[in-house]
């Protein structure tokens, strides 16, 4: 997919006007999709661009083919996510703002001393858009072969050795922590950086010894045997590397870390429109080949989520990183 194209998509974000919800369940009872006649705004809270920008276009473009006008994407970053996020969470609940978010959210509560917002008692969970695995990657000049001999080098010499994350409470970070935790605690020392192509160097030259990635940014460099592919963080091996276990496979059952995409409203909009919304984004994430454009993303669709669903599956990924933030004492930069 090319990044020029998917930029293309989206004009200069505008602020809609607001739809009161009775218009809302008119359109749903009439046209079975629940909705508005003015475009509906997308916000992200990152970076035109990047990893996560690139699938809420492409959202944003299949929603346009059934929406009376195409949704605009307005990025809104600064503070991590929290400035995007907020600008939702004070927004009229009628589902005409909307905010596209990723696992950051779950952490938010545990990151921050003070929020403008209460992430999950001021925003509703949508749709799960779809979650994409993580590969653990050691240096290929690291004298280990599987996820039993790292785990055995470090224990034998705790605090000797670093890894590598896209910075302080990253996807990246947080999983790591995990499993570091996870395999009997052991002492490794983190170096964040700012996104994981800055770190990939430093463990391609040896200077950190690991780093977990998603896999679509992993793939290239594990398949040309750059590094050392040991773990797949998914309860089932992925397609792309296939000659890569899973942890549990690895001996460490139990571990599963992903980054995952969702949509929000603000809390307190109707649930007809809700409703009318899930439906609509999860008809649209059906259709093959916009599966097939995500799975190039390593994004694994879901198509069957639920308003209800969603809500479970982000206050169990909330319950499991909060402990991992603090007992790690991670801040934001």
């Amino acid at each position: 997919m090319r990044r020029r194209a998917l930029l293309g998509l989206a004009a200069t974000a505008l602020a809609s006007p607001a739809l009161p919800a009775p218009a809302w369940a008119q359109s749903a009872a009439g046209q079975g999709a629940g909705l508005p006649d003015q475009p509906i705004r997308i916000v992200v809270p990152f970076a035109a661009g990047g990893p996560t920008d690139i699938p809420a276009r492409l959202l944003a473009e299949e929603l346009g083919k059934v929406l009376p006008q195409r949704p605009v994407v307005d990025n809104r970053t600064g503070a991590g996510v929290v400035v995007g996020t907020d600008a939702v969470a004070k927004s009229a609940k009628d589902g005409a703002t909307l905010l596209y978010t990723t696992v950051a959210h779950s952490a938010l509560r545990a990151m921050f001393a003070r929020l403008p917002f209460d992430p999950l008692a001021d925003l509703q969970p949508v749709a799960l858009v779809g979650v994409i695995p993580m590969v653990l990657m050691a240096n290929r000049d690291l004298p280990v072969n599987s996820l039993a001999d790292l785990i055995a080098l470090y224990r034998a010499s705790p605090g000797k050795y670093d890894y590598g994350s896209a910075g302080n409470g990253s996807a990246l970070h947080l999983a790591a922590e995990l499993f570091l935790r996870e395999a009997g605690g052991l002492k490794v020392t983190h170096v964040p950086y700012r996104g994981s192509a800055a770190a990939m160097p430093d463990l391609l030259n040896g200077t950190t010894t690991m780093m977990l990635d998603v896999a679509n940014n992993t793939l290239p460099y594990v398949q040309r045997g750059e590094v050392k592919g040991l773990a797949v963080s998914s309860a089932r091996r992925i397609p792309q590397l296939p000659e890569v276990p899973t942890f549990a496979e690895a001996g460490l059952p139990g571990y599963e870390a992903y980054t995952w995409h969702m949509v929000m409203a603000p809390r307190g909009t109707p649930e007809p429109v809700v409703t009318a919304l899930n439906r609509t984004i999860n008809g649209v994430l059906a259709k093959p080949e916009v599966q097939q454009r995500l799975a190039d993303l390593a994004l694994q669709v879901r198509t069957d989520s639920t308003p209800a669903s969603a809500e479970a599956w982000l206050r169990a990924e909330t319950a499991k990183w909060e402990p991992i933030i603090r007992g790690a004492g991670i801040k934001p930069d």
